[in-house]
């Protein structure tokens, strides 16, 4: 399976808004969609070809989503990996169920960054009660605490300044198995998105500069202005990372620039992701285009900037500006399909291109 032509079928697990425009790529390039979820009416179901809606542990849908597509990926990493390695045994998952495996857990992925030369911050293991105390002390206060699992937009972490905050803290968590991470005084946080298909030919956007409001990303700029030094070692790392992964299709690297300009991995996602929203119109090769590239065999696009882009994410009820958006010269807007508009939830993105 090197080569899938255009006419044939991708298969997403996920019905989120990732595979909803992750599928409308597809479409301008000639292929179909199916996708798995186990909801009804996802965002990425109103543009498919076909959906199959079932649980991700049922062997019976998996097998029949399987026959009806060519390849297979993902649009989220909190699929379950019994369902990735299953789909993967057949040699039709992108990217494989190993790299799903690392990025589900925050303690794998860190573990996998220090073990492969990738700097980060410094971190711990929590299995129970009795660990904090050591855990938070390798670390050092301030420091963050985070689940190992199922965390995202500021989900399952808390900050903690004193020993009786992160008890506390670990007990608010669930208990269980827990990260501790060093606190970071960074100046910016940027990202790298890496496209690498299947015989390992890559090209990577360029950083981004990425603001954030309670945990969740707000606006995303691009290019990020970073000194040169700084600009070519997030490429780099992020570069090497998605080698050593041995990624076929998207990976983007999330960093941080401290004070000193170092740069450290803060965490990474092998799929479409939301700070690369802005290549929808800002750049020559969308990462949803390229994403559907890499997993097909196709040539890679070009990354090359259209124009210097904003990207911002409309939450909640400012889906419902929709109309004042429209009237700007230059703003693209992209709606998601997501009928209700609870507080903080993405319901679509405008991207601003200073042409």
């Amino acid at each position: 399976m090197d080569h899938i032509p255009p006419g044939g079928t991708i298969g997403i697990l996920g019905g989120g808004q990732l595979g909803r425009m992750t599928a409308l790529a597809a479409a301008n390039l000639g292929y179909k969609t199916v996708i798995f979820s186990d909801s009804e009416n996802s965002p990425a179901a109103q543009v498919a070809a076909r959906t199959i809606v079932a649980s991700y542990h049922d062997t019976d849908a998996l097998q029949d989503f399987m026959q009806a597509a060519d390849v297979i990926s993902y649009e989220f990493e909190n699929i379950p990996i019994y369902s990735a390695e299953f789909i993967g045994k057949f040699g039709r998952l992108a990217p494989s169920a190993s790299v799903l495996d690392i990025s589900q857990d925050r303690f794998k992925e860190k573990s996998f960054f220090q073990n492969n030369d990738l700097a980060t911050a410094g971190f711990a293991l929590i299995e129970s009660s009795s660990d904090v105390e050591s855990a938070c002390q390798q670390v050092g206060l301030p420091c963050v605490m985070k689940t190992t699992r199922l965390g995202y937009d500021g989900k399952g972490q808390r900050m903690v300044n004193s020993l009786d905050e992160a008890k506390v803290a670990y007990d608010d968590l669930g208990q269980g198995t827990v990260i501790v991470e060093q606190f970071i005084h960074f100046d910016t946080e940027i990202s790298v998105i890496v496209a690498r298909s299947r015989d390992g030919q890559s090209v990577n956007y360029p950083p981004v500069h990425n603001i954030h409001e309670n945990h969740i990303l707000k606006k995303t700029i691009a290019p990020a202005d970073l000194d040169a030094a700084v600009h070519d070692q997030a490429v780099e790392m992020a570069i090497k990372l998605t080698e050593r992964l041995d990624v076929c299709g998207l990976l983007a690297v999330e960093m941080f620039v401290t004070k000193d300009n170092g740069v450290l991995i803060n965490e990474m996602a092998p799929r479409p992701h939301n700070s690369g929203h802005w290549t929808m119109d800002g750049c020559v090769t969308s990462q949803f285009e390229q994403f559907v590239r890499a997993i097909c065999g196709l040539p890679l696009g070009s990354v090359d900037l259209v124009a210097p882009t904003e990207m911002e994410n409309l939450l909640g009820d400012e889906i419902n500006t929709w109309s004042d958006i429209l009237k700007e010269k230059n703003a693209h807007f992209h709606h998601y399909g997501k009928t209700e508009a609870r507080p903080g939830r993405k319901m679509g993105h405008v991207n601003r291109v200073k042409l």
